[in-house]
């Protein structure tokens, strides 16, 4: 019997001497603050917990190392000290998706345990072991030195006082629980006589699946069915635009990828089933992948999916291109690649399934539905795709949304929930499907690796003539959304700016590799990266001022973008440069860079939201307030970026309501019918919806108290249906309902370290100048790790390593000092004038370094990631390309 203190308690634990602390915290003890984030690979910091005077990753700690030690959680920190740091989070918004923050706490307990006073540099060197992919750091680093100050001063924390409307810094929506690690994620639910399933993945990226002999894992002790291909009872190809995704590969059928799943296991345990699935025996006609993009669109390929490699091209032209190019008096030409690489998003997918009784003739028939508790990014496109692959009707599958560990596009296509579905459909009981960080890190799509060739240029003014761009991206085994990342590609080629002849051919190419699909930014960051090098390259051709150059050519209301599309109002590009020129030009060594997205509403896809608004009574409703609340049931997805709390805004400014009396929910059962929750578009049509549900409410909240409308529903809708396909031959082309804008200046210092970045956004309109900050803090931590240190290099299909530690995620030692600027230059069509904040954050961002790089050593970048200088190369004298008072050269 090993005895330990747990949280002031003893306690006694008599199993396995080597099991992992967080495993019996978590398991055996109900202790769910600590987060299973990348176990066994201690790479992550969710787990740490307090071991009598150190913090440790209880992931890698063995239960033996305990024995007579006192182990702390954030269950009993005490009730003081949970509220402090609670509030110093949620006050300076160091918390988003929260999945990480509890680990982070108990760092930060055991700091201020030994240092009262920390510095900056403390605490950020304490977090060395942590990784936070939401924040960017900054807003961490600041609570915990709010929270070590009022500790060592005997005081609260206070949350600020506001009304909350649109415009305020309203905390974000239940967010004290994610700080402390209350809230259930996935993983962290427990129902009674659930099964746990675990997958079987294809040993090989290509390979004729001969046989399959499950004899020895059906024979394990513990293990309750293993399910294959045959056995799923609907149609098992899935996908969200094309369905070329079969849920487990058959027998006599190929693999496509390394993530390709050929049988569920599920046991009475986690630990039996992967024993088991380690049991299948698996005969292999081993293939030769096709890896590399360029080859697979070659005739004599073979083909990867019926009907060839490519999986679609994207083409969009204007203008006569050959006269452009030969009156130009400076060109530049290039070629320019960028990086597969991992969301690391620090939740591992997970879902939870369990049959529901049906109120129809099936349930006499001994039939039922299924519920589902996903982390997916958008509910009823998992609904879709369960019901495809279980053969049931829609209205049989509920979907649940459990607001997830992060997501940055990862979650959107359908994971584990699909093998957790149709187990428990088929058991008819409850069944958990997780995967762990190496599982993760195999099977979800990633950030599509682009091949860009550009040309683009200009007149004898600066003024820019033509952009011409081949651009090739690795989509990997299957379709995903890769077909629109490189639509958007294409659509976003000529940037922020204006450019009167263009001609892009945008290409989406089946492989062998891991899928690659949504990620923050979604085809965009990629191309930036190379026009932005391009922009540079012509300013130092034509002596031009960098700065000056891109103020010129960008894009103004009347002008037009790559697709021809007309900028009617609300461009705000000139508005970000002018936030950043004095500091651009007082600077060294400085990269610039322009930015510009869409929100994630248009290419001729109809796009809405509906919100229903339901008045309920409030039976604890605090003295004074009225013994009423308010529902909002909508169908988005919270995922850190603060959808929830968006949406608590917009109803405040157009009723009155306190936030307090507002509560938001998310479930297929409303019929809130929406897409992916993806780059800001959420907030644009969910805000709308608001405004729309709200002009029946205002009127009857005008005669009457909210009490008195107890019963009551208010819904609302907002349709985006009038944009334009690319290419479409319209008379007016409307391919994207909204753009955002930005411009990023990255200063390095005297030996090429990264010094600030300065991040000007136009948002449209600051919903809430915390969570504003927050996203951009870290899409910058995001953009700067994909420039200098991201990489997921793969090897005959295979990644190198499914180590999270060596994906290149920045800690918070190595982010530079950031000031965001907010520029609010309204949208005609975004609620209060909003435009998306969520993607263009990182857009411009490698682009800046790459610049910065040159201005540094000479050196162009063509291909990322770009390593800093380990120490300061020799280089020959420059002016800095502009940031001088003539700008020559």
């Amino acid at each position: 019997m090993i005895r330990f203190t747990l949280n002031g308690r003893t306690v006694g634990y008599d199993g396995d001497p080597d099991r992992a602390l967080m495993n019996v915290l978590r398991e055996d003890m109900g202790i769910i603050s600590p987060k299973d984030g990348c176990a066994p690979q201690a790479a992550c910091g969710c787990c740490v917990v307090g071991v009598d005077d150190k913090a440790l990753l209880s992931c890698v700690t063995k239960m033996s190392k305990v024995a007579g030690k006192s182990v702390t959680t954030t269950e009993g920190l005490g009730e003081y000290r949970q509220n402090v740091f609670a509030n110093a989070f949620v006050k300076e918004g160091g918390v988003q998706c929260g999945f990480c923050i509890p680990g982070i706490v108990m760092q930060a307990d055991n700091l201020i345990k030994h240092n009262p006073e920390p510095t900056r540099a403390d605490i950020e060197k304490c977090l060395t072991p942590h990784l936070c992919r939401c924040t960017g750091y900054k807003k961490i680093v600041t609570a915990i030195q709010n929270a070590a100050e009022a500790i060592r001063n005997e005081e609260e924390i206070e949350m600020p006082e506001v009304a909350g409307g649109i415009g305020t810094r309203l905390p974000k929506y239940q967010a004290q629980a994610l700080v402390l690690g209350q809230h259930r994620y996935v993983d962290d639910i427990r129902i009674d006589g659930m099964k746990i399933g675990a997958l079987k993945f294809s040993d090989h990226p290509r390979a004729v699946i001969k046989s399959m002999d499950l004899s020895a894992a059906e024979a394990h002790p513990g293990v309750l069915r293993i399910f294959s291909a045959e056995d799923v009872p609907g149609d098992r190809h899935i996908g969200l635009i094309k369905q070329d995704w079969p849920l487990m590969i058959a027998v006599g059928e190929t693999t496509r990828y390394v993530g390709d799943v050929l049988a569920i296991v599920v046991a009475e345990t986690d630990a039996i089933a992967r024993e088991a699935v380690g049991m299948i025996d698996v005969d292999y006609e081993v293939l030769e992948p096709i890896t590399d993009m360029h080859a697979a669109m070659l005739e004599d390929s073979p083909s990867i999916h019926e009907g060839g490699n490519v999986l679609s091209q994207s083409v969009t032209n204007r203008g006569d291109l050959e006269k452009s190019m030969a009156e130009s008096v400076y060109t530049t030409q290039g070629v320019y690649e960028t990086q597969m690489i991992e969301h690391g998003f620090m939740e591992p997918e997970a879902c939870v399934a369990y049959p529901t009784p049906l109120d129809s003739p099936e349930a006499s028939r001994g039939r039922w539905g299924v519920e589902v508790l996903s982390q997916g990014q958008g509910v009823f496109e998992d609904r879709v795709q369960i019901a495809k692959l279980l053969g049931i009707p829609q209205a049989d599958v509920h979907v649940v949304l459990v607001p997830n560990g992060g997501a940055f596009g990862g979650k959107e296509d359908l994971s584990v929930q699909g093998h957790a579905a149709l187990a428990a459909y088929l058991m008819g009981v409850p069944v958990k499907v997780r995967l762990t960080r190496d599982e993760s890190i195999v099977m979800h799509p990633k950030r599509h690796p682009i091949w860009m060739e550009y040309s683009i240029g200009c007149d004898e003014a600066g003024m820019l003539t033509f952009c011409k761009g081949r651009f090739v991206g690795d989509t990997g085994a299957y379709a995903s959304v890769g077909m629109k990342v490189l639509e958007r590609s294409a659509g976003h080629a000529t940037g922020a700016y204006n450019f009167p002849v263009t001609d892009i051919v945008s290409t989406a190419v089946y492989t062998n590799n891991l899928p690659c699909g949504a990620m923050r930014g979604f085809g965009v960051n990629q191309t930036a990266f190379a026009l932005e090098s391009c922009i540079d390259d012509l300013c130092e051709q034509g002596g031009f001022d960098r700065w000056q150059f891109r103020y010129q050519n960008a894009l103004d209301d009347g002008d037009m973008t790559a697709t021809g599309q007309v900028i009617e109002a609300g461009a705000g590009a000139k508005a970000t440069l002018e936030a950043v020129k004095e500091e651009f030009q007082n600077a060294k060594f400085a990269g610039i860079a322009c930015g510009i997205k869409n929100t994630g509403i248009g290419n001729g896809m109809p796009d809405s939201s509906k919100v229903t608004l339901s008045v309920l009574p409030n039976p604890d409703a605090k003295e004074g307030e009225e013994k009423a609340k308010v529902i909002i049931d909508h169908g988005w997805t919270e995922m850190g970026q603060g959808v929830h709390t968006m949406a608590v805004q917009a109803l405040v400014t157009e009723t009155g309501i306190p936030p307090s009396m507002i509560e938001v929910r998310v479930e297929t059962s409303s019929e809130m019918v929406t897409g992916m929750t993806t780059a800001s578009r959420a907030t644009s049509l969910i805000g709308n919806a608001i405004i729309d549900a709200c002009k029946r409410f205002k009127r009857d909240l005008e005669y009457h108290k909210l009490e008195e409308l107890v019963g009551r529903q208010y819904a609302g809708e907002f349709t985006v249906d009038w944009t334009t396909k690319p290419g479409a031959m319209v008379e007016k082309i409307y391919t994207h309902y909204s753009y955002s804008y930005a411009t990023q200046l990255v200063v390095l210092d005297e030996d090429g370290q990264l010094e600030k970045i300065v991040a000007a956004h136009d948002a449209g309109k600051i919903f809430n100048p915390t969570l504003f900050e927050g996203q951009l803090e870290g899409s910058i931590h995001m953009g700067l790790g994909y420039a200098i240190s991201e990489d997921l290099p793969l090897e005959g299909g295979r990644p190198k390593s499914t180590m999270l530690r060596k994906c290149g995620i920045l800690r918070a030692k190595d982010m530079p000092e950031m000031e965001v600027i907010g520029v609010e230059v309204p949208d005609p069509y975004g609620p209060y004038g909003a435009k998306g904040v969520g993607e263009i954050g990182l857009v411009p961002t490698a682009g800046a370094v790459a610049n910065a790089l040159y201005q540094f050593d000479g050196l162009r970048r063509h291909k990322l990631p770009m390593r800093l200088p380990r120490k300061r190369p020799a280089r020959r004298s420059r002016s800095n390309g502009g940031n001088g008072a003539n700008g020559k050269q």
